[in-house]
């Protein structure tokens, strides 16, 4: 059973990367992505390159996404920028409230991400396919569960029209996220985000900021492999399918795939679930 796909990157910091990006994206072109996303540093840090990303994927023929958040921003920058995406032909953005760089005060006139949203649909009309982010395990900086599913829906009511998910390894509390947000009448598609395993010190080092839940069978199998990276990656190529198979059997919409900028894991469970 076909299920669309999408696979996310961060842009390269060097030429060098650029270069190595370049060839990892013409690898996972083969599974025929829906569309690419390209990340965006905490204050826009990273704009230039994220719209070089996109620009260049736009370029290999594929539709790209930009993210693009708004903590920091003025109304005038964020229209600026989306008069450039526009004429670069983005179609897609994925809407975030986003990080502040540290040391910085909370500044810029939106607050939240659904203020984004609702700026981004007032200024260009249904020019773009606006994803929004969704948090089955709970934002890390939500005040509580219900709090957080009515910051999700509100980002939903403001105009999103489908969202993708924070990583996760248990396939429960995306389908319990998924019939909450419904039951709060937030009915887009909402695409889980699948983060391959390769490494359990940069899983956990990740995890731990950004407050997605290794359950603990994986965390103490994973400890218990030590340095035996084979192991590590077989492992979680056995638990990744699994996960993306339980939510293909679901109804989970699609898959969206945090590559890291890497190829090899996202392909080979692409190529056990007989997509692509």
């Amino acid at each position: 059973m076909g299920l669309p796909l999408s696979f996310e990157f961060f842009p390269p910091k060097t030429p060098e990367g650029a270069e190595k990006l370049r060839a990892v994206r013409q690898k996972l072109y083969t599974a025929g992505p829906e569309f690419c996303s390209v990340t965006y540093g905490a204050g826009g840090s990273t704009q230039q390159g994220t719209f070089d990303t996109v620009r260049d994927i736009l370029a290999e023929g594929v539709d790209a996404a930009s993210h693009f958040s708004c903590i920091g921003a003025t109304r005038a920058s964020v229209r600026e920028q989306l008069a450039t995406l526009k004429a670069m032909g983005v179609k897609r953005l994925v809407a975030l409230r986003g990080d502040l760089p540290s040391g910085y005060g909370l500044g810029g006139e939106f607050q939240y991400a659904s203020d984004l949203v609702a700026f981004i649909r007032a200024e260009t009309g249904r020019d773009f396919h606006i994803e929004v982010a969704a948090y089955p395990e709970v934002h890390p900086q939500a005040r509580s569960p219900e709090a957080d599913l009515q910051a999700y829906a509100a980002k939903v009511k403001a105009g999103a029209d489908s969202a993708i998910t924070q990583y996760f390894y248990s396939s429960d509390a995306y389908f319990r996220f998924v019939e909450d947000a419904r039951r709060l009448g937030a009915e887009v598609p909402v695409v889980p985000g699948i983060m391959p395993i390769t490494s359990s010190s940069q899983l956990l080092r990740f995890s731990d900021a950004c407050g997605a839940e290794i359950p603990r069978w994986i965390r103490l199998r994973l400890q218990g492999f030590g340095d035996d990276i084979e192991s590590i990656k077989a492992f979680g190529l056995d638990v990744v399918t699994t996960l993306c198979e339980r939510l293909r059997s679901g109804g989970a919409p699609s898959l969206h795939f945090y590559t890291m900028n890497q190829s090899v894991a996202t392909l080979e469970i692409v190529r056990r679930l007989q997509l692509g």
